[in-house]
C-alpha cells in the first residue's frame, strides 16, 4: 500500500465514577501498589502489556466502551474503591517508626541527588542497581514520612533497550520518550510560573526546565535540557543516561549538581541536609559554596559550612565506576564559575585530586572533601571504600577514617509478590506491614503451614515459566526461527509442572560480576543439567554497557552455550532486562545465583529481592551477603582474594558446582510424601524471615535518618549558630594546623615497663613538638588493647594524656598515670592528632603522629 500513513489518537473521557483513575496514574505510588496496577490490568490486560505497564499512556489508549462498562461493574468498582481507600490512608498515615523523634517533618528537609532513579519500567530514567536503589530510597522515605525531595535528570532517550540477535550479539536501541506519557508535570515556582534554571558555562549557557513527579509523599524534581533556549549540543545533554563523551557527561553532572541546587532555590525549597548518591551530583557542593561566597563568605569557610550538613554515599569499589574528568576540560568549562567561587584554578583542581588519577578531576574525591558524612553500602564495602579512598585522610588508619556504611535494602512493597502479601494477610493479619524492620516478628513465618508456603512458591514459579515462554517465543519469532525450533527451545518449560529447579542470574553484565563462573566446567554442568528425573533450568538476563565490549562478550558466550543441543531450553538468556522482568525473576526462581569477584560487589540488591520472596541465595560472600548469610538461609561460596585471577576463579567455580551438585539439587528434589522437600521449605523460610526485616529499604532509610540525616542537620544547625565567624575560624584553624603539621612529632620520654603487678600503675611521659601549635590544638592519646589477628591493635580503651610543661628541647610534656583494666598481656600505643570543637569527625583533617 502506497501513500502517507497518518496517526491519530482518540482519547477517552473518564466516567465520573472513575474520575480518580487519572490521579492514581500520575502518582508513582502505582509502582509499588499492585492494587492500583491491577485496576488497569482488569480494564484491558492486553493493552496494559502493550503500553509497557504505563498507566498514563493506558488511559489515553483504552476504549471508551471499556471505561463505561467498568463504571457500571460492581466488581471493578469494589476494587477501585479499595485501591483509593488504601491510597488515601497511605498519604495520611505514615508507617509507625521512630522517625518523629529524629526529624521534624515540618521543619527539616533532605535533598537527595542521584543521576538515575528506577521506580518502574514505565519511567525509563534508570540503567540498573544505582537507579533502582535511588527509587527504593524515595519509596521508603515516602512510607515512613521522611521529609525528602529528590533531584535528578529527565532523559529523552534514557538507557537503551536491549535486543539479542541470532548470534548472541547485544544491540542497544535508544527509544524516544514522549514526556506526555510520563507521570510528570511542569514544576512551578512560588509565583506559579514554570520553574527554569540557567548555568553559565564558558562555551554557552545551559538552560533547563524543571519537571515534578509525585512519589507518594515525596516529590521528585527532574531537569530537562531539551529546551529551545539551548544550543543544539546542549539540548542533547539529557538525551541519554550515561551516553555521549566526557564533555557530555561533565555537563550532565554540572546540570545535576549545580542546576539541581538552582532548581530547589527556584522552587522556594531550603533543605537543611543534602545527600549526594554517588559522585555524579558532587558539583552541588560548589554551587552551595558559591551561594555563601556571594553572601560575603570566603570559599574555605563556605566549604566548612556546606560540608557540615552534606552526606555522600559511594557505591562502587571498581575504579572505572568513579567519574574522573580531564583537568583541562574542567577548567575550560568552569572558568567563569571559578571567579564566582573566588578561588584559584589550582585550589579548585585540588578539590578533585586523587592519588590514582594524576591530572584528573575525581568526582568522588570532590564529594569526600565536601561532605562530613560519608558511607559505603555494606559492611564489606565500607571497609573497602575506607581503604580505597584513604588518600583523603593520609595519616589516619582506614579503620578510623570517616567512611562508615549503611547496608542497602530493597523496597518490599515493590518486589514482594502479591501472592505473599495475600498469604501474610490471611496468616498474620494486616499488622505485618508495620513490622517490616522487626526481625523477631518474622519468626512467625514458621507458623505458616509448609504446604501453603510451598504452594505460593510453586505458583510464582509457574507464572515465571509462563512469562519466560512468552518472551522466548516473541524473540525467536522476531529473528525468524521456525516453529519446530521454537517448540524445541520451549520443551523444558511447562508452567503446569513446576517441579523443575530454576536458577536465576540477572544483573549488569560487567566482567567483575562473573556471570560465566558457573560455566567454567562445561562437562560437569552438562551432566548436572541433564540428570534424568531432576530437571534444572538456568535463566540469565542483564545488559552490558554499549561501550563495555568484554561485558557484551560474556553475553555472547552465555548465548552460544545456550544453543548447544544439551543446553537448548536449559540455559536461557532473556533479552530486554528491565524492572518488570526483574520482579518476575526474583519472585519465581528457586535459587538466586550471584558470583562477583570479591570484594568488588559493593552491595548487590538483587539477592535481597529474591530472598524476601523465599528464593534461596547461592552467592559469593561479598557485599550484603557477607552480613546476610547465617549458615541456614542459603549457600555461600567463600572467596579466595589472595589467589591469582585464574586460580581464584577455578577454586570458586569448583566450590559453586560442589554446592550445586551435593547440596542444592539433592535438597530440592528430596520430595517426601507431601510432594515437596521439607528441608527446602525450611531453608526458604529461613531466607525470607532473616532477609525481609534486615534488608528492606525502610530499615535502610531509618539507618540514614538516625546515623546521617539527623546528625547532619544537627551539625549544620550548630555551625549556623556559630555564624560566618565560626566557619571562618574553623577554616583558618585547619589551614594553620596543616601548615604547621610537618613540624609536629611525638617521642617517649620515660622508659617503658614491660611488666607490672595487679594494682600498680603505668606512668607515661611523652614529649610533643607542637611547632607553632598549642596544646589546645591537639589531643595526645593512649590506646590500650589486645593484639589483633591482622597484626594491629584491637583497641579496648583509650585515655588522654594531660599537658604539663615545656622541656628544654622545646617539647610540651604530656603525662598519664593509669591502672590497666585488662588482665594479662596487652599492648598500648600513643598518638597525637589535631582537635577543634567545631570539627564533625575527630580525624577529618587526616593528620596524625605516632610514638
Amino acid at each position: 500500500m502506497h501513500g502517507t500513513c497518518y496517526s491519530i489518537e482518540v482519547t477517552p473521557k473518564l466516567p465520573a465514577a472513575l474520575g480518580r483513575l487519572q490521579q492514581l496514574a500520575e502518582d508513582l505510588y502505582y509502582s509499588w501498589s499492585f492494587e492500583v496496577r491491577g485496576l488497569f490490568y482488569q480494564l484491558h490486560a492486553e493493552l496494559w502489556i502493550q503500553c509497557g505497564h504505563n498507566p498514563k499512556l493506558f488511559l489515553r489508549r483504552v476504549s471508551q466502551r471499556r471505561l463505561d462498562l467498568a463504571a457500571d461493574d460492581p466488581v471493578f468498582l469494589d476494587s477501585y474503591r479499595i485501591a483509593l481507600a488504601n491510597y488515601d490512608y497511605y498519604l495520611e498515615k505514615p508507617v509507625r517508626t521512630g522517625l518523629p523523634k529524629l526529624l521534624d517533618r515540618d521543619q527539616d528537609l533532605i535533598a537527595y541527588f542521584s543521576m538515575e532513579f528506577g521506580f518502574h519500567e514505565s519511567v525509563p530514567i534508570y540503567s540498573g542497581g544505582l537507579g533502582i536503589l535511588a527509587g527504593d530510597h524515595c519509596k521508603a522515605a515516602s512510607d515512613v514520612g521522611l521529609p525528602l525531595v529528590a533531584v535528578g535528570l529527565l532523559y529523552r532517550q534514557g538507557y537503551f533497550h536491549q535486543d539479542i540477535d541470532e548470534y548472541g550479539n547485544q544491540h542497544a536501541n535508544y527509544l524516544e520518550t514522549d514526556f506526555s506519557h510520563l507521570p510528570i508535570t511542569p514544576a512551578k515556582d512560588p509565583g506559579g510560573r514554570d520553574a527554569v534554571i540557567r548555568i553559565d558555562v564558558e562555551d554557552g549557557p545551559i538552560h533547563a526546565r524543571v519537571w515534578e513527579a509525585r512519589v507518594g509523599r515525596v516529590r521528585l524534581y527532574l531537569l530537562d535540557s531539551d529546551v529551545p533556549e539551548n544550543s543544539a549540543a546542549n539540548r542533547t545533554i539529557t538525551y541519554q543516561l550515561y551516553g555521549g563523551d566526557s564533555g557530555t557527561r561533565i555537563r550532565q553532572e554540572m546540570l545535576l549538581g549545580i542546576g539541581g541546587v538552582m532548581a530547589l532555590r527556584a522552587l522556594g525549597l531550603s533543605p537543611n541536609a543534602w545527600h549526594i548518591n554517588e559522585g555524579h551530583g558532587a558539583f552541588q557542593i560548589l554551587e552551595r559554596c558559591r551561594e555563601q561566597v556571594a553572601a560575603g563568605m570566603a570559599f574555605d569557610a563556605a566549604l566548612e559550612l556546606v560540608g557540615k550538613n552534606t552526606v555522600f554515599t559511594t557505591h562502587t569499589p571498581v575504579a572505572a565506576g568513579h567519574d574522573i574528568f580531564n583537568q583541562d576540560l574542567v577548567l575550560r568549562l568552569f572558568g567563569r564559575y571559578l571567579t564566582n567561587l573566588d578561588i584559584t584554578p589550582d585550589a579548585f583542581l585540588s578539590l578533585g585530586s586523587s592519588s590514582s588519577a594524576q591530572g584528573g578531576f575525581n568526582m568522588t574525591a570532590l564529594a569526600l572533601r565536601g561532605a562530613r558524612f560519608c558511607n559505603g553500602v555494606s559492611r564489606i564495602h565500607g571497609t573497602v571504600a575506607s581503604s580505597m579512598e584513604g588518600f583523603i585522610w593520609p595519616e589516619v588508619s582506614h579503620e578510623e577514617n570517616p567512611i562508615g556504611y549503611v547496608t542497602n535494602g530493597v523496597h518490599l512493597h515493590t518486589f514482594l509478590a502479591p501472592e505473599w502479601r495475600n498469604l501474610f494477610d490471611m496468616e498474620l493479619g494486616h499488622e505485618w506491614r508495620n513490622q517490616l524492620i522487626n526481625p523477631e516478628y518474622w519468626n512467625r513465618l514458621d507458623q505458616i503451614p509448609d504446604y501453603r508456603y510451598w504452594s505460593v512458591r510453586q505458583t510464582l514459579k509457574s507464572q515465571l515459566i509462563k512469562d519466560v515462554q512468552w518472551r522466548i517465543r516473541m524473540r525467536l519469532e522476531r529473528i525468524g526461527d521456525s516453529r519446530s525450533d521454537i517448540e524445541h527451545s520451549l520443551r523444558c518449560l511447562d508452567p503446569s509442572n513446576s517441579n523443575t529447579l530454576v536458577i536465576g542470574f540477572a544483573r549488569r553484565f560487567a566482567t567483575y560480576k562473573r556471570a560465566t563462573l558457573i560455566l567454567r566446567d562445561i562437562e560437569r554442568l552438562r551432566r548436572l543439567l541433564n540428570t534424568p528425573g531432576k530437571p534444572v533450568i538456568m535463566l540469565f538476563a542483564g545488559k552490558a554497557h554499549p561501550s563495555d565490549l568484554p561485558g557484551q562478550e560474556l553475553i555472547r558466550h552465555v548465548y552460544e552455550l545456550s544453543q548447544e543441543r544439551d543446553f537448548r531450553g536449559k540455559i536461557i538468556f532473556l533479552e530486554g532486562y528491565n524492572m518488570g522482568m526483574a520482579r518476575r525473576l526474583v519472585a519465581g526462581v528457586d535459587v538466586w545465583l550471584n558470583t562477583p569477584e570479591y570484594p568488588l560487589e559493593a552491595s548487590g540488591t538483587s539477592g535481597q529481592k529474591a530472598g524476601l520472596n523465599g528464593v534461596i541465595n547461592l552467592s559469593v560472600l561479598d557485599g550484603w551477603w557477607g552480613e546476610g548469610y547465617d549458615g541456614n538461609n542459603g549457600w555461600a561460596v567463600s572467596p579466595h582474594p589472595k589467589r591469582s585471577g585464574g586460580e581464584r576463579d577455578q577454586m570458586e567455580a569448583r566450590t559453586l558446582l560442589d554446592l550445586l551438585e551435593y547440596e542444592v539439587i539433592p535438597s530440592f528434589f528430596d520430595f517426601d510424601g507431601a510432594g515437596y522437600s521439607e528441608s527446602w521449605v525450611r531453608r526458604s523460610k529461613a531466607s525470607m524471615k532473616t532477609i525481609l526485616p534486615r534488608f528492606n529499604s525502610q530499615r535502610m532509610v531509618m539507618d540514614y535518618a538516625r546515623n546521617y540525616y539527623a546528625r547532619a542537620i544537627a551539625e549544620g544547625q550548630r555551625m549556623s549558630r556559630e555564624g560566618v565567624e565560626g566557619a571562618s575560624l574553623l577554616a583558618q584553624w585547619k589551614h594553620r594546623v596543616t601548615e604547621c603539621w610537618p613540624g609536629v612529632s611525638l617521642r617517649r620520654l620515660d622508659e617503658p615497663v614491660a611488666q607490672i603487678n595487679v594494682g600498680e600503675s603505668v606512668h607515661l611521659r611523652v614529649g610533643v613538638k607542637l611547632a607553632s601549635l598549642t596544646p589546645a590544638d591537639v589531643i595526645v592519646e593512649c590506646l590500650i588493647g589486645r593484639a589483633a589477628s591482622n597484626g594491629g591493635l584491637e583497641v579496648v580503651d583509650s585515655k588522654r594524656l594531660t599537658p604539663m610543661d615545656l622541656n628544654e628541647q622545646g617539647e610540651m610534656e604530656y603525662g598519664l598515670d593509669f591502672q590497666p583494666g585488662l588482665a594479662g598481656l596487652q599492648y598500648y600505643k600513643i598518638r597525637v592528632y589535631p582537635f577543634h570543637p567545631l570539627m564533625t569527625h575527630p580525624f577529618e583533617l587526616g593528620l596524625m603522629r605516632w610514638d
